[in-house]
């Protein structure tokens, strides 16, 4: 059984949909990439995916519509950290209870791990997709999380910049390169890929609350 609800996070009221499965194994909260939102198709397939393997998810949208017309708030890593923060303190019971895991993409995995930096006790797994783990550079090694970072063959220039932020991370961690993916994961298979790389680590990372 799935329940559904929106919820209104921080000062702002930034608008999320909040997935709980029952029995639920987990919690995983989204943060989309620059200039997307809390719906997203793709993380909406990750999500559902996740769903499916008995983990709640909450996709909520990091920035209100005007400061989305905004490219210096779009990349303003310490921002959207915060507001992952405040997603975070904006659980109700019992989401709030459950194993915590965060799912980045783009941007978006730099604030995942900025979050989990800032909650070691709390934040268990961050799974990056096509994600921008350098732009968290000083924060990677502060990450206790274990973390995936998952990257398209073919985005080579994104590949580079994971390579070089994985070998900062001190935490559990591994990198996934999906061949002949692009940027996005547009290629037949590339997104299915992912959600199933993304659930078996929540599953085997994601243990009992506390």
């Amino acid at each position: 059984m799935r329940n559904r609800c929106a919820i209104a996070i921080g000062a702002k009221g930034l608008e999320g949909e909040l997935c709980i499965v029952e029995p639920a194994r987990g919690l995983v909260v989204f943060a989309h990439g620059s200039g997307s939102s809390r719906k997203s198709r793709r993380n909406l397939h990750v999500a559902q995916t996740l769903q499916r393997h008995g983990l709640g998810t909450l996709l909520f949208d990091l920035l209100t519509p005007d400061e989305g017309d905004d490219r210096r708030k779009v990349f303003d890593i310490p921002l959207l950290g915060q507001r992952v923060l405040e997603a975070l303190d904006a659980l109700p019971a019992p989401a709030r209870d459950l194993p915590l895991g965060l799912f980045g993409a783009s941007t978006g995995a730099a604030a995942a791990l900025v979050a989990a930096a800032s909650r070691p006790d709390s934040v268990q797994a961050v799974v990056s997709r096509g994600g921008r783990p350098d732009l968290a550079r000083e924060h990677l090694g502060l990450v206790r999380a274990a973390t995936l970072l998952i990257v398209g063959g073919s985005d080579a220039a994104v590949l580079e910049l994971n390579r070089a932020a994985y070998a900062l991370l001190r935490c559990e961690k591994r990198i996934d390169v999906v061949p002949r993916a692009t940027h996005l994961f547009e290629e037949a298979g590339a997104l299915d890929t992912v959600a199933h790389l993304a659930s078996d680590w929540f599953l085997d990372h994601l243990g009992p609350a506390g």
